[in-house]
């Protein structure tokens, strides 16, 4: 009796390997060497839309990318978004970087309802320099990753916590200049900061200024207003939620079964009831008779309505609404 294809023992003539792959959906690393590939397709000469739909490719729209390391001078943590995610990838590869891709060693998958996560402790990010000097530099930390469980199974969250590095020169350009003292002193100084170019670490620090910054530039974008326009309209709907009171939950009506009671009691608490009421009545009216304008005739004051851009301190000290609706800044 010979096998055909539907029985469970047979062997396929091509080998183990001639078989329908399990679709991408449930091998979250699959998408990880995929992104590799697109890297490694990267050239010379591609510009801002290329890197723009590489990240749209791998990155959800509300993604965030996270870097931790620690630096001579304390430990760091930068965290960009969606946005700024292809401009971080762009500029390692500006940094002489010619290869860039990711190995990932026992990882750990667990399943929700609508994401994937990835935990990977023995991740390597593995960068071949061309400049200054050819040299290959593995950066190795804990990698973890959120998928969306979807067709796409693009990500969410990158968090790359880095542990160490290595630099590695080959033998032979050693032996090539082992009679130049100044080449081999040059040789033995790293060429980068905890596996990150100086690059990319000037981008991380510029990314803490151009984060807060993004609602700015989207509503720019978007409705065409000047700088000064885009902050101020931003000030006021800051300011308009800080003074909205907070929304009470509803509450249902209770129905209560009535009581007979004796007429003596019934008129002594109606006329109790008359008296909270009306004392309930002059304790609304005089809540809503402090309203903003009442408090501040003319003039409603935006305290503390800097957006923190970064190191350079506050955009403005406070900005103010005069009657006919305009802004008026107060320095």
């Amino acid at each position: 009796m010979s096998s055909t294809p539907h029985d469970p023992f047979y062997s396929s003539p091509f080998g183990p390997f001639y078989r329908r792959h399990t679709p991408y959906m449930v091998q979250p690393e699959y998408r990880i060497y995929e992104m590799n590939k697109r890297l490694q397709s990267r050239t010379e000469d591609s510009d801002n839309l290329w890197w723009d739909a590489f990240a749209t490719e791998f990155f959800e729209d509300d993604a965030t990318l996270t870097l931790s390391f620690c630096l001579e001078d304390g430990p760091k943590r930068y965290t960009i978004g969606r946005t700024l995610i292809p401009r971080y990838f762009s500029t390692v590869f500006e940094g002489g970087v010619t290869d860039l891709y990711y190995i990932l060693k026992h990882s750990k998958e667990s399943y929700h309802n609508s994401s994937i996560t990835v935990d990977c402790d023995q991740c390597a990010m593995v960068t071949q320099h061309g400049k200054p000097m050819f040299t290959k530099v593995c950066t190795e930390g804990r990698l973890i990753l959120e998928f969306t469980f979807d067709d796409l199974m693009r990500i969410k969250t990158w968090h790359f916590t880095i542990r160490q590095y290595r630099e590695l020169v080959p033998r032979s350009i050693l032996a090539m200049h082992a009679q130049d003292p100044q080449v081999l002193d040059q040789l033995s100084k790293n060429i980068t900061r905890m596996g990150l170019t100086n690059f990319t670490l000037n981008y991380l620090r510029l990314c803490v200024i151009l984060e807060p910054m993004q609602e700015l530039m989207s509503r720019h974008k978007t409705y065409n207003l000047s700088p000064r326009d885009c902050l101020k309209t931003c000030l006021f709907q800051k300011w308009q939620r800080m003074v909205a009171p907070p929304a009470e939950p509803t509450r249902q009506p209770t129905t209560k079964r009535r009581k007979r009671k004796n007429s003596t009691s019934s008129t002594s608490n109606s006329s109790a009831g008359n008296n909270a009421n009306s004392t309930g009545s002059k304790k609304k009216t005089a809540a809503a008779n402090l309203s903003l304008p009442t408090q501040v005739p003319g003039l409603g004051a935006i305290p503390n309505c800097s957006l923190n851009p970064g190191r350079d301190g506050d955009l403005c000290h406070s900005t103010a609404v005069t009657p006919s609706g305009q802004f008026k800044e107060k320095h």
